[in-house]
């Protein structure tokens, strides 16, 4: 018989959790795309003249704000796309790696509105200290040594 203590009401109530903050995080990375936040964070990291850590940047913000990974690279690739000329990313070369430093840029500080986080943490028994450790570290040196070595790629290239 199906109970909530045999395996099936286990798996029910671990995915549940997992379910219910993915599903808050992309209700808040919706609030976040309707609020034209991403757009003025654009903008603004624009004028700066970072190059190839434009697109790094942007995608680990957006990211690190609402938590979904898949939100902050669409979000970052449709800010960018009409950037790309005037930032001088034309070459088939400079568009891969604005494409890997954006998804460098997505896979930074996994933390609590990251379903991913609750997955990593859940499934290894970690506590919430624990898990901001281990995954949100991990995930921050996991994308900026993808930023670092998409930046030494693009020296002599771009």
């Amino acid at each position: 018989m199906v109970s909530v203590d045999g395996w099936v009401g286990k798996a029910v109530l671990n995915a549940g959790v997992i379910i219910l903050i993915t599903g808050a995080g992309g209700a808040f990375g919706k609030v976040l795309q309707n609020s034209g936040i991403a757009g003025a964070l654009g903008e603004t990291l624009t004028k700066a003249n970072l190059g190839i850590w434009l697109p790094f940047l942007i995608a680990a913000a957006i990211k690190t704000a609402q938590g979904s990974s898949t939100v902050a690279i669409i979000t970052t690739a449709s800010l960018m796309a009409p950037l790309m000329a005037p930032l001088g990313f034309t070459s088939t070369i400079a568009k891969a790696l604005v494409v890997v430093a954006i998804g460098a840029g997505s896979m930074v500080v996994s933390h609590a509105n990251d379903s991913y986080f609750w997955v990593v943490t859940q499934f290894s028994n970690m506590d919430v200290k624990t898990g901001y450790k281990l995954q949100t570290l991990g995930t921050f040196l996991e994308g900026l040594t993808a930023a670092i070595i998409v930046w030494l790629i693009s020296i002599p290239l771009v």
